[in-house]
This record gives C-alpha cells, sequence and structure tokens, in this order.
C-alpha cells in the first residue's frame, strides 16, 4: 500500500521544493551612494542576493521618485554567483529640480520586483 503513495509524495516533495524557490530572500541593497554629476546624477547600488545562476539572479534595480515614476533603471545583464556583494552604477540620471530624496527597488529574475525600496537623499 505504501508504494502507491510514493509517486504522491515525489509530487508533494517536488511543489515544496518549487515554493522555496519562489520565496527566496530578494536582493537586499546593502549600500546607495548618489553624487552630482554634469547636469544629472550618478547612483551607485550595492546589492546581494542569494544567486543560483542563470535560473534565479538578482536582474536589475531601479531609481523611481516620491510617486513611483521611474527615473533610472540598471539591468543587471549576468548572475553574479561568486561576487557577493557586488557593486553597479548608473550615470547621468535625470533627477526632476527640487526633487531630494530618489527610491531604489531591485528585482531578481525568478522573483521579480521586490516590494521594499529604500529611500536615497540628494545632496545638492
Amino acid at each position: 500500500m505504501t508504494r502507491h503513495f510514493l509517486p504522491f509524495l515525489g509530487a508533494i516533495a517536488a511543489v515544496m521544493l518549487g515554493t522555496a524557490v519562489a520565496f527566496a530572500d530578494p536582493p537586499e541593497i546593502v549600500n546607495v551612494s548618489a553624487e552630482r554629476s554634469g547636469m544629472g546624477w550618478r547612483i551607485d547600488v550595492t546589492l546581494r542576493h542569494g544567486d543560483t545562476g542563470w535560473d534565479h539572479y538578482a536582474d536589475g534595480w531601479e531609481i523611481l521618485d516620491a510617486n513611483g515614476k521611474r527615473l533610472g533603471l540598471r539591468k543587471l545583464m549576468h548572475p553574479h554567483v561568486e561576487e557577493q556583494p557586488f557593486t553597479r552604477s548608473l550615470r547621468s540620471v535625470m533627477v526632476p529640480d527640487g526633487t531630494s530624496v530618489v527610491y531604489i527597488r531591485a528585482r531578481c529574475s525568478s522573483d521579480g520586483w521586490h516590494s521594499e525600496k529604500v529611500a536615497v537623499q540628494l545632496g545638492y
């Protein structure tokens, strides 16, 4: 009788494993620096994520204003399995006059955009 349940148990294990992967830790924004550069801003973001390879890795971050309007997007084109945490930059980010705070949000290839945003004070 136990033998009849083995395929069923295997299916349950596969679903549970798939669920564990879907709820892996989101990319963590470890540090952000913003520096005026010409007419725009240079934004440096340091991320930490449990990249496993091409199937699951931190694949980008964005800069948002207070209303959620995207001011910049930095795509990450490959996994950083052996380089954690890692820093990437985005230059010539145009920020509307009078904006004193922007928000950084990260995403991963498997789970999409993380809901948590990090506020960054701009020093004029």
